[in-house]
């Protein structure tokens, strides 16, 4: 047996994904979000929350997914990895659930349109969910976002 791990469990383009619970500081609705200029187009802005201004990503965008309208179920959650935190906009914030490690497997190549670097591997839920797990210093990574805003400019 491996680690248990308490994961959130979001959804995004029909699909189930995971972030560690340690990871994840709050989930809030959907708010105002202030646009910043020269930033790419899946970086939608900043929030102010409780009086500290956080980076709002779209998830969506940033793995190169359709866009979608914010919905009455869309969340923003708040993430800290590597003093940093940000927030991604998902589609719907679902449940906490426990996994065990060992049920994490090595993604494939793209799983739902999604390169496998952002993910860390995709974990079997029951006989008949597959989650899939983000893996979040690459989602963050500063240096590709930098890269991405160069060749952008």
């Amino acid at each position: 047996m491996g680690e248990e791990m308490k994961v959130i469990v979001f959804g995004l383009a029909n699909e189930e994904y995971g972030i560690e619970v340690e990871k994840v500081r709050t989930i809030e609705r959907m708010m105002p979000i202030t646009r910043v200029p020269k930033t790419f187009a899946f970086v939608k802005g900043v929030v102010n929350l409780r009086g500290v201004v956080i980076p709002v990503i779209d998830l969506r965008g940033r793995f190169g997914l359709p866009e979608s309208e914010a919905t009455e179920s869309s969340r923003i959650i708040i993430v800290a990895v590597n003093e940093l935190e940000v927030g991604f906009i998902v589609d719907s914030a679902n449940d906490v659930i426990d996994i065990d490690s060992d049920t994490i497997d090595t993604p494939p190549e793209v799983v739902g349109g999604v390169k496998a670097k952002y993910l860390r591997g995709v974990a079997k839920v029951g006989d008949s969910r597959l989650l899939i797990m983000l893996n979040l210093s690459e989602v963050l990574n500063k240096s590709e976002i930098i890269q991405l805003e160069q060749q952008e400019a």
